[in-house]
């Protein structure tokens, strides 16, 4: 079992940047796959990007592709999500998770645990 903790949100400027972490409890943070996903009021919860166990891999939508980045340290039991030409459509609760499933997963329902989110709101 792993418990996710993210932070480092909040209100921005469209054009600026953000840098989220999700900080692992436990020893096996290794043998999960992370993701990070994002959720507005009214709307579906939205991938935004995933990497590999290793971090070797990185998989984004367009939505943010070119944008947003993720990095992970085994070692630290923290995943990032840089965040960066961020848009007031960017605003939405961001949300860390894990997979013990295959890395490529990109459906909510494929991950096991989350975190509690952070808030990112981007302003015009």
């Amino acid at each position: 079992q792993v418990q996710l903790v993210e932070s480092g949100g909040g209100l921005v400027q469209a054009g600026g940047s953000l840098r989220l972490s999700c900080a692992a409890s436990g020893r096996t943070f290794s043998s999960y796959a992370m993701g990070w996903f994002r959720q507005a009021p009214g709307k579906e919860r939205e991938f935004v990007g995933r990497i590999s166990r290793s971090g070797g891999r990185t998989y984004y939508p367009d939505s943010v592709k070119g944008r947003f980045t993720i990095s992970r340290d085994n070692a630290k039991n923290t995943v990032w999500l840089q965040m960066n030409s961020l848009k007031p459509e960017d605003t939405a609760v961001y949300y860390c998770a894990a997979t013990s499933g295959p890395y490529y997963v990109t459906d909510p329902g494929d991950y096991d645990y989350w975190g509690q989110g952070t808030q990112v709101t981007v302003s015009s």
